[in-house]
């Protein structure tokens, strides 16, 4: 992973609770962040945590394993309506902000960032949204508008490309597909968006780094012909 990231040029990080990214056993935890600090790789995000269980310890060892981390965003992937409260409670005593992950038409809770925005009118700023494209786009909803509507509730942003927006087997390098990548960059800067975009390939597991170079790289042209690169 580490030789990945240096190989991309890449210094950010969302992480996820498996063996080779950031296991939330602690000791295991800490020998990750160790490795993590020697390359000079910040993590940004967890993700996606599942909120299955509802008995405050539970939920605060998932705060625990963040804080331990310095990350300042959990990328939750099933919240209940009725736990977001009890979350919530969380999010305000650790000062770490969440957010709710939807998973597209499979996904009875929350298919997309709009379903997720709709239960949030009343809660605490620190929750929020991640918007993952490609499992939005599939739920009917339009990305740019999703995004211009989510406005200060988004956190994160999971991208990824496919060629048919009715078919999650259709995935493909960013860029390779039909997913509007430029339009959503430009709504991302209109609404001041201060979070990733974070690759999400999920093909090619055993030789995925030709994908995910061809990913960054077209991403990286669509900002720079958009003059924005250069800005930071």
């Amino acid at each position: 992973m580490i030789g990945f990231l240096r190989q991309l040029n890449i210094a950010d990080l969302n992480v996820k609770d498996v063996k080779d990214h950031l296991p939330m056993d602690p000791p295991e935890e800490a020998k990750a962040l160790a490795d993590y600090a020697a390359a000079e790789i910040k993590l940004h995000a967890a993700g996606a945590i599942y909120f299955r269980n509802s008995e405050d310890a539970d939920i605060r060892a998932k705060f625990d394993y963040c804080k331990r981390a310095g990350i300042s965003v959990i990328v939750a992937g099933d919240p209940t309506p009725e736990m977001l409260p009890r979350i919530e409670a969380f999010a305000r005593e650790y000062d770490i902000r969440i957010a709710i992950h939807n998973h597209g038409p499979e996904d009875k809770l929350w298919p997309s960032p709009l379903d997720v925005l709709k239960s949030l009118e009343h809660s605490d700023p620190r929750i929020g949204c991640c918007i993952d494209v490609g499992h939005a786009v599939r739920a009917g909803t339009d990305l740019v508008q999703a995004i211009r509507q989510v406005g200060p509730r988004l956190f994160n942003v999971h991208m990824k490309d496919l060629t048919d927006f009715h078919s999650k087997e259709s995935q493909v390098p960013v860029g390779d597909g039909i997913m509007p990548v430029r339009e959503m960059f430009e709504a991302l800067i209109a609404i001041k968006y201060r979070g990733f975009v974070d690759l999400e390939y999920e093909v090619h597991a055993d030789d995925p780094m030709p994908g995910v170079l061809s990913s960054f790289a077209y991403m990286r042209g669509v900002l720079a012909g958009m003059n924005y690169a250069s800005r930071g």
